[in-house]
């Protein structure tokens, strides 16, 4: 199965349809006075489509199972035709779609076993999803005006050349995922005031977003939290959270990370930890989302 562990939990909601068709007048008759001889078919097949919802997993190799945390059937009769229309709900990391068109084929299919008896006729049509929310599109803002970011790897034996930056060469790649550009990337020793001085001189310039990378740990030379925090105009302790939450599903250590996050202006300053999986993570943990932000910091529509 496709690895989503690296996926937020969210509302996911999705609705689908199947339209049984009869033959005739009569089959949709014997249906609503309760005369088919199976019995109740609105309600059989609804505990049908149920079942087949939850156990959509079972059945389907790649799809993950989930909890299901509601399920609705409704009916619609129109001539001889009857939509079934599913809508399944779930707070998990992908989406309900082939469970919402699992369970309205099943209930097309418990509906054509109960009806073939008295009508030889009957025909299932249009199984398709209808609708679906939740994911991370959903939560993409597209911006009329490109976003610019800066990169900033803080460590002393990076910028010594003693080791290979890894975890900023990660950030960009997950900026570069999400069809966003980097147009400053460097490297800079962790001392306090190089990295303010490389904050003031990007907000100058007008740069959206500014993510430093290092420096956010327990050891007497991580001062990127003291440097960064006195320029802030507010700290945003909702990222930060989300940040530290991720990180901890996923490993203990993250608890004691000081990631930041506040705005200088109206530019938005992030502090990352500084190892490879803590930045890919932490990045996953609040992108595309985080910059959503922007839709207030410069007073667009939201």
């Amino acid at each position: 199965m496709v690895d989503i562990t690296h996926k937020n939990n969210t509302l996911r909601i999705a609705t689908a349809q199947a339209v049984v068709k009869v033959s005739s007048e009569d089959t949709i008759k014997a249906i609503q006075e309760n005369k088919v001889p199976k019995g109740d078919v609105f309600s059989a097949s609804k505990a049908a489509g149920l079942l087949g919802v939850k156990k959509t997993s079972d059945l389907l190799p790649d799809c993950h199972p989930m909890p299901i945390e509601y399920t609705g059937i409704e009916y619609e009769v129109n001539g001889l035709e009857i939509t079934i229309l599913v809508t399944v709900k779930t707070i998990y990391k992908t989406g309900v779609e082939v469970e919402a068109m699992h369970g309205a084929s099943i209930v097309a299919l418990n509906m054509y076993d109960m009806l073939k008896p008295i009508d030889k006729g009957v025909e299932i049509h249009h199984i398709k999803l209808l609708q679906k929310t939740g994911g991370k599109s959903d939560y993409k803002d597209n911006f009329t005006e490109p976003l610019t970011f800066a990169v900033v790897v803080c460590s002393d034996t990076i910028a010594e050349g003693k080791k290979e930056d890894k975890a900023g060469k990660a950030i960009i790649e997950k900026l570069k995922a999400l069809h966003y550009s980097v147009s400053n990337y460097m490297i800079i020793p962790d001392k306090e005031e190089e990295i303010q001085q490389k904050a003031s001189e990007f907000v100058a310039k007008g740069i959206d977003v500014i993510i430093y990378c290092g420096g956010t740990g327990l050891s007497e030379r991580d001062v990127t939290p003291e440097a960064l925090i006195p320029l802030l105009d507010r700290r945003i302790p909702g990222i930060e959270e989300a940040i530290r939450s991720y990180g901890q599903d996923r490993m203990p250590y993250a608890m004691l990370s000081r990631s930041v996050a506040g705005t200088m202006g109206s530019t938005l300053v992030l502090a990352l930890p500084g190892s490879t999986n803590g930045a890919k993570e932490s990045m996953d943990a609040i992108f595309p989302h985080v910059l959503h932000s922007f839709r207030v910091l410069k007073g667009w529509r939201h």
